[in-house]
């Protein structure tokens, strides 16, 4: 059985993959945007999802669930634009989205993404 960890740290790692599949770390908008509305906070959240696809072999059409947090009700139409716009046509994910504290005050957004790995 072969376990691969990639970046990892005392806490956790951003990125475990298991036979052909890959368990993101929760992501967040960056410190750029931060500060920012619900729809930059989305668009900052999902960057870096794809650029941590793109380091493990992996992309949006390999998407297999996400779950979103959302720390207030109210944003999930704005934030629903810029996911419907990220997700490629015919390729969504088994998806959840749920309202949560999240772990510091000027968040809105966190996502956590399962995928499967190109061999």
């Amino acid at each position: 059985m072969t376990i691969q960890r990639h970046d990892t740290k005392a806490r956790m790692s951003r990125a475990v993959i298991h036979q052909g599949v890959a368990y993101l770390c929760g992501q967040v908008a960056g410190p750029e945007a931060r500060n920012g509305d619900i729809t930059a906070q989305t668009e900052s959240m999902l960057a870096r999802v794809d650029a941590l696809l793109k380091e493990i072999g992996s992309s949006r059409e390999q998407l297999l669930s996400a779950t979103v947090y959302l720390k207030d009700g109210s944003d999930v139409a704005a934030m629903n634009e810029v996911w419907d716009a990220w997700v490629p046509e015919g390729y969504a994910p088994a998806r959840t989205c749920v309202c949560a504290p999240l772990p510091s005050d000027e968040l809105k957004v966190e996502v956590t993404v399962t995928a499967a790995v190109s061999e």
